[in-house]
C-alpha cells in the first residue's frame, strides 16, 4: 500500500517505460486500487467518486486526487463501518500521511447538487465524475441530478462558462503562440476542451470532434512528461529547457516538431471553441424569436448569403465548379463581421478545388479585399486554415503553418505572424499607391522561414514563382520580390546605422531603387514590427524609420542627402559652456525617452564611463554620439528610462564625476548588477559574440552582437577606448536576447589621409580581440 501511495504522490520512477495513454492508464489503475483498499466495505448509502482530471481518467504525476464521498445522510445503520466521518478518515488520513495531494469533500446528494448550482468549478468536476467504489445507485442519482440541473440552467451557466474561458485567455494568453505555454489553462489548452464537453453535456452542442480529441491527446501527453520532469510538482507549463527531453520521450524528432504539434493543437482547440460557442450563443439568443418564422437569407455576393447570423452558401452554389467561391465567401465574412457557418465551411473544405493558374483577377481582388479588412481577416483566415483551405489556395503555406519562432522577440508562429502583418498593414493602404502589393507583401514577406537556408533568399525564390501564379504581371512581381528582399532594410539601417551619415542614406535609396518600393517598405516595416511583438515597435523606432525614409526619398528624387552639419549651433553652444562638467537631462518626443547631455574636458574613455554610469542608473542607451572641439567633448545619448521616470541630473553628474576621478568603480558595481540582471533572463542565446567590420561608408563601423546584459555597452566601449579608438557615434539595438551595437570609429594613431577613418587588418584583429575579451569576462556568481 505504501509503495502505491508514494507513487501517487509523484514518484516519477514508478513507470519509467510508460508515456502518454499508457502512463495515464497505469496511474488510474494505481489510484483506483489504493482507494479501493482504503474505502473497504462500508455498506450501502455511501459511495466514493472521482471528479475532475482523475474522474476523466487523465491524472498526471503529482496531480491532486479530486474525490467526493457522497452519502445518504443516515448514519449508524447496520453494516456500516461506524459513521461517515470514520469512513472519510480512513481514506483521507493515509493519503495525507503519504503526502498525496487531495481535493476532497463529504456531502449528501442534496448538498453536492447545491454546491454545483453555485460553484462552476464544482459543477464541471461533477460533470466528469466517475464512480469508484460503493453504492452505485446513490452515485448515479447524484450524477443524473447534477447533469439534469446543468441542462435546465444552461441559459445562465453557459455564459458563466464562456466568461471563465475568456478570463483564462486574458490572463494566460494563447497556447499556440507562447514560447512557454501553460498546457492546461492557456487559451486552446486542456480546460477549453473540458468546456466543449460541458457544452455537449448541456445538449446544446455535439461532443468535440475527433480532430479536437487528437489535439487534446497531444497536450495530455506533453503535460504528462512535463510533470515527470518537474518531479511531480504541479507544473503545467512547458519550459524551453524541457522541450528536448519531452520531445524525445514522446517520439518527436526534436523540440521544434513538438512545439509545432502543440501550437497546431492549441489552434484547433481554440478555433473549435470559438465557432462552437458562437453557435450556442446565437441559438440561445434566437429562443426569443418566433419558432415559426422562416429563416431570412440575405445575399452578400455571388453564391454567398447570410442566414441566422452565419455565412452560408446559396442554394445554387457549386463549390466544385467555382474555385473563386472560397475567397468571395471569406471576403464577405470579413467585410460584414459575420462568421462562417459550420455547414458552409465544411462543404467548402470538402468540395472546393485548387485555384487555376494563373488566378483569375477577381479571385486575386477578393484575396486583397479580405486582407484589407485588417483584424477581421485574422479570424476568417484562421477558419480557412482549420479546414485546409489556406494551404489549398497557397500550397507554400504548408511549410510555415504552425512553425514556431524560437525567441521571445516573436509573439506568433510564422504563419500567424504573416497574417497579423497583413492586418497591421491594412490601415496604411491609403498611404501607398499600390495597396494590393502592400497587403500581399505583408502576407508573404517571411514565407521563406518554412524552408532551409536564409529565409530572405528562400522567400525571394518562392515569390518569384508564386506572384505570377497569383496573376501578377512581371513588374508587380519584381516589386513583391524587392519587398521580400529588403523587408529588414529600414529597421536595420535606422536602428543599427547612423541615419545622419550620407553613406547610410544613399545605400538605403540604392537598395529600394524607387520611391514606390521605398514607400511600400516603410509601411511593411511598421506592420512587420507590430506583428512581431509588443517591444518591436515604438515611437522612437517609428521616428528613426520615418526620418530615414524622408532622406532616402530625397536622394531618389535627385537631391543631395539631407544631413546636419558637423556641429549644429546648439552643439557649438554646449561645447562653449565653462563648467568643468555639465550634465543635462532633456525630454525627447518619445514617451519614456530622454536626452542625456555631457560636456567636459576631452579624455579617453568618456563614452565608456558615461555608459557605465547610465547603466548603474537603470537607463538603457539607444543612441549616443560624441563631438569635440578645442579640447572639449560633447556626448549626447538618447536613453529609455524605466517606467518613464525622469533621470536625476544631479545624481548623474555626481556619479560621473566620481567615476572620472576614479573614486567610483563602475565596472565592479556593474558586475553585481549583471548578476541580478542575469537571474531575470530565462533563456540563453546560442553562439559566441561577434565583431563585424563594415567599411562600406567613409568611416569604419564596428558592429558587435552579444547577449544582452546590464553594462554590456560599458564593456564594449571600454574595450574600444583601450585600443585607442575614438567612438564618434554609438547606436544600440536589442534583437531578441541579443544586443546589436554599431560604433562609428576613428583611429587617431593612424597616419595618412584616409587611415583615421578606415582600419587595416592588423588593427581590426587587435580591436576584435579586445572586444571579445571584454565580453567573455564571466559574471560573478
Amino acid at each position: 500500500m505504501n509503495d502505491r501511495l508514494q507513487a501517487l504522490r509523484g514518484r516519477v520512477d514508478a513507470f519509467p517505460d510508460k508515456t502518454g495513454p499508457a502512463l495515464r492508464e497505469a496511474l488510474v489503475e494505481l489510484a483506483d486500487t489504493a482507494l479501493g483498499e482504503l474505502f473497504g466495505e462500508p455498506g450501502p448509502g455511501i459511495a466514493l467518486l472521482a471528479v475532475g482530471g482523475y474522474g476523466r481518467g487523465e491524472p498526471a504525476f503529482g496531480s491532486d486526487l479530486d474525490l467526493v464521498l457522497v452519502h445518504d445522510g443516515r448514519e449508524g445503520r447496520a453494516g456500516r463501518r461506524g459513521d461517515i466521518s470514520a469512513v472519510a478518515d480512513a481514506i483521507w488520513y493515509p493519503l495525507w500521511d503519504a503526502g498525496v495531494g487531495l481535493d476532497h469533500s463529504v456531502r449528501t446528494v442534496d448538498e453536492a447538487v447545491s454546491v454545483a448550482d453555485s460553484d462552476l468549478k464544482a459543477a464541471l468536476g461533477l460533470l466528469d465524475a466517475r464512480v469508484l467504489h460503493g453504492d452505485a445507485a446513490l452515485a448515479d442519482t447524484l450524477l443524473e441530478r447534477v447533469r439534469s440541473r446543468w441542462r435546465e440552467r444552461a441559459s445562465r451557466r453557459l455564459p458563466e462558462l464562456a466568461e471563465a474561458v475568456a478570463e483564462r485567455a486574458r490572463r494566460l494568453g494563447e497556447l499556440a503562440f507562447l514560447l512557454e505555454p501553460d498546457l492546461k489553462e492557456a487559451r486552446g489548452g486542456l480546460r477549453d476542451v473540458h468546456a466543449l464537453h460541458a457544452l455537449a453535456a448541456a445538449w446544446v452542442a455535439e461532443a468535440p470532434p475527433e480532430r479536437v480529441q487528437t489535439a487534446y491527446r497531444v497536450l495530455l501527453d506533453a503535460r504528462g512528461e512535463v510533470r515527470r520532469l518537474s518531479h511531480g510538482r504541479a507544473q503545467d507549463r512547458l519550459l524551453l529547457q524541457d522541450g528536448t527531453a519531452v520531445a524525445a520521450a514522446l517520439g518527436y524528432p526534436d523540440s521544434v516538431a513538438l512545439s509545432r504539434a502543440i501550437s497546431d493543437a492549441g489552434r484547433t482547440i481554440s478555433w473549435t471553441w470559438d465557432t462552437t460557442w458562437y453557435r450556442v450563443a446565437a441559438a440561445q439568443r434566437s429562443k426569443i424569436r418566433t419558432r415559426l418564422r422562416r429563416p431570412v437569407r440575405r445575399p452578400l455576393d455571388e453564391g454567398v448569403v447570410e442566414q441566422d447570423g452565419e455565412i452560408q452558401l446559396a442554394r445554387d452554389a457549386e463549390p466544385a465548379a467555382d474555385p473563386g467561391l472560397v475567397l468571395r465567401a471569406a471576403a464577405a465574412a470579413a467585410r460584414t463581421g459575420v462568421p462562417f457557418g459550420r455547414y458552409a465551411m465544411d462543404r467548402l473544405g470538402r468540395e472546393a478545388p485548387a485555384m487555376p493558374e494563373p488566378w483569375p483577377e477577381a479571385a486575386r481582388d477578393d484575396l486583397v479585399s479580405l486582407l484589407a479588412t485588417g483584424d477581421a481577416a485574422v479570424r476568417v483566415l484562421e477558419s480557412l486554415d482549420q479546414v485546409g483551405l489556406l494551404v489549398r489556395l497557397i500550397p507554400e503555406w504548408a511549410a510555415v503553418r504552425s512553425k514556431p519562432q524560437r525567441n521571445p522577440y516573436h509573439r506568433y508562429t510564422v504563419d500567424r505572424h504573416l497574417i497579423e502583418a497583413a492586418a497591421r498593414a491594412a490601415p496604411h493602404t491609403r498611404d501607398v499607391d499600390r495597396p494590393d502589393l502592400l497587403l500581399l507583401g505583408a502576407l508573404l514577406h517571411d514565407i521563406g522561414k518554412g524552408y532551409p537556408g536564409d529565409h530572405t533568399d528562400a522567400g525571394i525564390v518562392i515569390v518569384r514563382t508564386l506572384a505570377p501564379r497569383l496573376g501578377l504581371p512581371p513588374e508587380d512581381t519584381e516589386v513583391l520580390v524587392a519587398m521580400v528582399r529588403h523587408h529588414l532594410l529600414l529597421t536595420e539601417a535606422a536602428t543599427r546605422r547612423d541615419i545622419d551619415d550620407p553613406a547610410t542614406i544613399e545605400s538605403v535609396a540604392a537598395a529600394a531603387g524607387s520611391v514606390r518600393v521605398l514607400t511600400l517598405l516603410h509601411r511593411l516595416t511598421e506592420a512587420d514590427a507590430k506583428a512581431t511583438g509588443p517591444t518591436a515597435w515604438n515611437a522612437w523606432k517609428a521616428r528613426l524609420v520615418a526620418d530615414l525614409v524622408h532622406r532616402a526619398t530625397a536622394v531618389l528624387d535627385g537631391e543631395a542627402p539631407p544631413c546636419p552639419p558637423a556641429l549644429t549651433e546648439r552643439q557649438t553652444a554646449l561645447l562653449a559652456l565653462p563648467d568643468d562638467l555639465t550634465v543635462q537631462v532633456n525630454p525627447l518626443p518619445d514617451e519614456g525617452m530622454f536626452e542625456i547631455v555631457v560636456v567636459t574636458a576631452d579624455q579617453v574613455g568618456l563614452l565608456a564611463t558615461t555608459a557605465g554610469v547610465l547603466a548603474l542608473n537603470r537607463l538603457d542607451v539607444r543612441r549616443a554620439s560624441a563631438r569635440g572641439a578645442d579640447g572639449r567633448s560633447l556626448l549626447q545619448a538618447a536613453v529609455a528610462s524605466a517606467h518613464g521616470h525622469r533621470p536625476d541630473p544631479r545624481r548623474l553628474r555626481d556619479d560621473l564625476r566620481a567615476a572620472l576621478a576614479g573614486t567610483l568603480d563602475v565596472t565592479a558595481r556593474l558586475a553585481g548588477r549583471e548578476q541580478d540582471y542575469a537571474t531575470t533572463r530565462r533563456w540563453n542565446t546560442p553562439g559566441a559574440p561577434q565583431v563585424i567590420f563594415d567599411d562600406s561608408g567613409s568611416t569604419t563601423v564596428i558592429e558587435v552582437r552579444a547577449p544582452d546584459r546590464a553594462g554590456v555597452l560599458h564593456r564594449i566601449t571600454g574595450a574600444l577606448a583601450g585600443t585607442g579608438l575614438d567612438v564618434r557615434t554609438a547606436i544600440v539595438a536589442t534583437l531578441g536576447l541579443d544586443v546589436v551595437d554599431a560604433f562609428y570609429v576613428e583611429d587617431p594613431a593612424a597616419t595618412g589621409l584616409t587611415a583615421p577613418r578606415l582600419l587595416d587588418g592588423a588593427r581590426r584583429a587587435e580591436v576584435a580581440t579586445a572586444v571579445m575579451s571584454a565580453l567573455s569576462t564571466e559574471t560573478p556568481g
